[in-house]
């Protein structure tokens, strides 16, 4: 088993049904990729990871369920995201336009605006985002 306890966490969406189902699919092998807003990093004041990072993949009970390897780390407008990518997030989007449709009801939610200390917080085709790529390279527990 991998030694997780220096290994950063990896957390999906907000704890709860959404997080419950974006681990399962990264479990399955379905979601390979996922976008974060940069402007979380920079609320965080936190560097973008660097390809080959291992991080604890945490579910909605705090638990590490998996160990994740970082593959790609893009920073690109939000404009610029690809069928590619939003079919590999493995959220079941057929579309750039649902998967991005499904991001922004994400991102325009009260609890990220809180996260982001920005209650009027919105994208656009410039807002830039973290495109990452990861593999899972165990499986814990």
């Amino acid at each position: 088993m991998a030694d997780t306890e220096r290994l950063k966490p990896y957390l999906l969406a907000f704890p709860g049904p959404s997080r419950d189902r974006l681990v399962a699919a990264v479990l399955s092998g379905e979601k390979t990729s996922t976008t974060g807003l940069l402007a979380e990093y920079e609320a965080e004041d936190e560097e973008l990871p660097p390809v080959g990072e291992r991080s604890a993949l945490i579910d909605s009970d705090g638990r590490e369920v998996a160990v994740l390897e970082l593959t790609e780390v893009r920073v690109l407008p939000l404009g610029e995201v690809d069928l590619r990518h939003a079919l590999d997030e493995g959220e079941g989007y057929s579309s750039v336009a649902g998967w991005r449709a499904g991001h922004e009801r994400f991102w325009h939610s009260a609890e990220m605006r809180e996260a982001l200390g920005d209650p009027d917080f919105t994208v656009d085709d410039t807002t830039l985002v973290v495109a990452e790529r990861f593999r899972v390279a165990e499986v814990l527990g």
